[in-house]
């Protein structure tokens, strides 16, 4: 399966993600109406492994190629999956604020505008490690998105990254309270031990 490229705030409302007032009220008048099925074991499970894939843009493949990885190494598989899906250079690039968002770093990179210890790197999903140094072009630098987002003072940077200017370095690898998302990763990890 592909990645998704669908609306994307419908798949936030689904996974819980953005609550609107529109949506509260719609939740009301439909709760008055009709009971909210119950999911399954299987169902909870699945629906965590699709809002991680969501959430990182990664396809169905990749995301199990992530789940093999995270079972070979040592320590904690959850752990250790979100930490390979969070130093992906996408996630990253998107993380620095840099970028507005996780597609647009994708294509960012994708579209050889970033540098990765002096090399063009055009991977999206490259892994990064500790003391990986990320830069733009110079010819991207001069992009009128990237000098407004450069402008925006990003108060969210992660703890384990540096950031000078428009130069990114990956200071650490994240721990798991590094990461600042609602996920349950051992519900990921279950589904795919069953």
């Amino acid at each position: 399966m592909s990645r998704y490229t669908g609306p994307v705030k419908k798949k936030l409302r689904r996974f819980g993600l953005i609550a609107t007032e529109e949506v509260q009220k719609n939740y009301r008048t439909q709760a008055r109406t009709t009971r909210p099925k119950r999911k399954s074991e299987y169902g909870i499970r699945l629906e965590e492994k699709q809002k991680i894939k969501f959430i990182y843009g990664v396809s169905e493949r990749q995301f199990a190629r992530y789940m093999k990885m995270a079972f070979r190494t040592k320590g904690q598989t959850g752990v250790r999956l979100l930490q390979l899906l969070e130093t992906r250079l996408d996630r990253v690039l998107f993380l620095s604020g840099l970028v507005k968002t996780n597609r647009m770093a994708r294509q960012f990179v994708s579209h050889g505008h970033v540098i990765v210890n002096d090399k063009k790197v055009t991977i999206p999903s490259y892994g990064l490690k500790k003391d990986d140094v990320i830069t733009l072009k110079t010819k991207t630098l001069d992009n009128v998105q990237v000098l407004k987002q450069m402008k925006e003072e990003n108060k969210d940077l992660p703890t384990w990254l540096k950031k000078k200017g428009p130069m990114i370095k990956v200071d650490r690898i994240p721990e798991r309270e590094d990461i600042d998302l609602t996920l349950n990763e051992q519900l990921v990890v279950e589904y795919y031990s069953r």
